[in-house]
């Protein structure tokens, strides 16, 4: 770092930093004035978004961004999102030859943003490639532009080898705009353009995965079918049609023990999805334990099952041997279409499904935070009273509606972590995944 510190001898200060100024997450960038005055606390988010033209950062620049910007976004052209004026006004193909933007002018444009050493970005990859080629073998009129987040050129260039669309240059400005100015919160991310080259959408990677090429063309009225697929998809659920695919009907216990989804019928079972290298889910998982060894001493018929988000083998073994649960196999084919029943959009998260097989509870961590053991069973009834419960505990000390519930389940126990669905996917400063 090339700025000053204060000493971490210093602990009376370093105390008297964190009280005056309410630290509980990290990272976090406290801002203050010329003359010492507080400024704001988001200057983490601010410095993401706008980096050194933030700067003095106070609320009138902050608002002159944010301005431009939005009137970015209303004039918004393929040329103004891809070019980099006034050096680059062009794309790479895999063979490095030199592509104008203005040929792809008029297309349905995605934005494929992804890290190859991301496993969902590996799992991912191979699935865009057969949807784009087959769009290509139909003659529509559609292009892909990879937009690499990868730190050398030879990870770069090892990734897009394998891939038959077009690239912003490694190591070109443009690649450290985007994700801010997209939204990004999940890799892989595919950011639809419409021939206009104003934005569609933010991000279809789980409408490829989940329906291949009939989710294209991306419209509102498309989507909005395949919600509904998917909701019906939901009300048929049963445990059986979630966890058993061809020959896999299985789940594995300790020491690589087989168990049978055939066993798990007619139970309460929670899924929990979680990775060692995400500082929420590490505080969280102390607290199922606690809460899984209460409710199975006196419900049998209740069990867990670990969904690991982990990037590697190694990382899966060594956290999954901190719990006394089952978990599905490591890589296993059926982790993408289990996060897109539950709809996952941050970790830690759990799921519960009733002995009937249907969805419960989308919401049982909150529910864990709040009464521990007495969580169970998860159902409606338990959720209606912890919202009873919250609200009271919001008039009591005169909180608004919108920060209720963070407020107060962040606050419901002495260790609660309630910031953890605000971190969303945002894990000890490496950007976790969405499939």
């Amino acid at each position: 770092m090339p700025w000053l510190a204060i000493p971490h001898s210093n602990q009376s200060a370093r105390d008297r930093f964190k009280s005056s100024y309410a630290i509980e997450d990290v990272p976090q960038l406290v801002i203050l004035n010329a003359k010492g005055d507080f400024l704001r606390s988001d200057g983490v988010l601010v410095v993401c978004q706008f980096g050194a033209t933030g700067y003095p950062f106070t609320p009138e620049r902050i608002r002159q961004l944010e301005e431009e910007e939005e009137s970015q976004r209303k004039n918004q052209t393929l040329k103004s999102v891809l070019s980099t004026p006034p050096d680059r006004d062009f794309l790479i193909s895999s063979d490095g030859k030199e592509v104008p933007i203005s040929e792809l002018e008029g297309k349905m444009v995605g934005l494929y943003m992804s890290l190859g050493s991301f496993r969902s970005c590996q799992n991912f990859t191979p699935k865009l490639i057969d949807f784009y080629k087959c769009l290509k073998e139909k003659g529509d009129s559609f292009e892909i532009v990879y937009v690499s987040f990868e730190d050398d050129k030879e990870s770069f260039e090892k990734d897009f080898t394998n891939m038959p669309w077009l690239a912003i240059p490694f190591g070109d400005k443009a690649l450290q705009k985007l994700p801010q100015y997209f939204m990004l919160n999940a890799l892989p991310t595919l950011v639809i353009l419409g021939p206009d080259g104003k934005t569609l959408n933010l991000n279809v990677c789980e409408y490829i995965g989940e329906f291949g090429i009939q989710a294209y063309p991306f419209s509102i009225e498309m989507i909005a079918e395949l919600e509904e697929l998917r909701e019906a998809r939901r009300e048929s659920l049963t445990l059986e049609l979630l966890l058993v695919s061809d020959e896999l009907d299985f789940v594995i216990g300790k020491d690589d023990l087989k168990v049978s989804v055939s066993e798990l019928v007619g139970k309460t079972v929670l899924f929990y999805f979680s990775r060692l290298i995400c500082s929420p889910c590490r505080e969280f998982t102390p607290k199922l334990v606690k809460a899984y060894h209460e409710i199975k001493a006196m419900h049998p018929d209740f069990e867990v099952i670990f969904v690991s988000l982990d990037n590697d083998e190694g990382s899966f073994d060594r956290y999954y041997a901190e719990m006394p649960w089952l978990a599905l196999p490591y890589d296993d084919k059926r982790e993408t279409p289990i996060k897109h029943t539950f709809k996952i959009n941050g970790i830690p998260h759990l799921a519960a499904i009733g002995p009937d097989g249907k969805i419960i509870c989308n919401e049982a961590k909150e529910l864990v935070m709040f009464f521990g053991s007495d969580a169970y069973p998860f159902d409606e009834d338990r959720k209606k009273e912890m919202d009873s419960r919250l609200k009271e505990m919001s008039k009591e000390k005169g909180l608004p509606e919108k920060v209720r519930e963070k407020e107060n389940v962040d606050n419901a126990k002495s260790d609660a972590e309630g910031q953890a669905d605000n971190e969303g996917w945002i894990c000890d400063g490496n950007v976790c995944y969405k499939a």
